[in-house]
């Protein structure tokens, strides 16, 4: 009985260290690798960010980052290294095309309303990036899910909505209303959702609505919502470019230290099957 029970317990525990971290020596540190790869859809150039730890061997899972309604600046890039330094295979998307980042409000609005109105025009790029990363030689093409923020997060959510082929989705701060219907046949991707308790965009009844749709259909889905916490809360220049544009939003660091500690558990559940 107390094998069975150490033996139980250090199976957690390797589940709990990731995917492929654990094939990494506990002496080396990652050794992240950085490259930019651009593919084309319908005529126009789309750039993507890859970063990937070269110390680890074999194939191993991969994420998809889609950005927030800035488009693919420095803080989807800083994800996808975290991603690389926890294991996996990250790529960064960039969704409108041509590299474009919104300097503002306005001209991110400009940006991102043309998929709130068309629930399916995303789903082309979100298709080919999702190639692009499955044909990485790192990648293990079985095990892929893929995170976003804010407007990603309704990206992501929308994408698996529409039948992608994921293991799982996970929505920091994301929009949850909306998009193309919940359809159980279509829907396959295991489901997170971290949600600000305080986000004045999102309301918490929002969520809980969406969660409740998915129970409906028997879809793995989670909530998860975090007191005080507002739209943006995993970015640390929320609270500085929230008083810039007069945007409710505001950093919180114990929401995002839990909100990705809840992501790693997700993964090593879905990513362990």
């Amino acid at each position: 009985m107390k094998n069975k029970l150490f033996a139980k317990t250090i199976l957690i525990c390797l589940i709990m260290m990731g995917y492929s971290s654990i094939a990494r020596s506990a002496s080396m540190p990652p050794n992240i690798k950085e490259e930019n790869v651009s593919y084309t859809i319908g005529g126009v150039s789309y750039k993507a960010y890859i970063a990937y730890d070269d110390n680890l061997k074999g194939k191993r899972p991969g994420v998809l980052v889609v950005p927030e309604w800035w488009g693919l600046n420095d803080y989807p890039k800083m994800r996808a290294r975290k991603l690389a330094e926890l294991g996996y295979v990250a790529m960064a998307l960039d969704v409108f095309g041509d590299g474009k980042i919104a300097a503002n409000p306005t001209e991110a609005q400009q940006l991102t309303a043309p998929f709130y109105k068309d629930p399916n025009l995303a789903k082309a790029r979100l298709d080919q990036a999702l190639k692009v990363l499955k044909a990485l030689p790192q990648t293990d093409p079985v095990n892929v899910a893929a995170i976003g923020y804010c407007f990603g997060g309704s990206l992501v959510l929308n994408y698996a909505k529409l039948g992608a082929d994921l293991k799982g989705v996970v929505s920091f701060h994301g929009g949850v209303s909306g998009g193309a219907p919940v359809d159980k046949n279509l829907l396959k991707a295991k489901v997170l959702v971290c949600q600000g308790a305080s986000d004045k965009f999102v309301p918490q009844k929002d969520a809980e609505t969406f969660k409740h749709k998915l129970d409906s259909i028997g879809v793995d889905n989670t909530l998860k919502v975090y007191p005080n916490a507002t739209h943006a809360f995993t970015n640390s220049d929320a609270t500085a470019t929230g008083k810039k544009f007069n945007m409710p939003i505001e950093y919180n660091p114990e929401a995002d230290k839990n909100s990705w500690d809840d992501m790693k558990m997700f993964f090593a559940k879905i990513f362990s099957k």
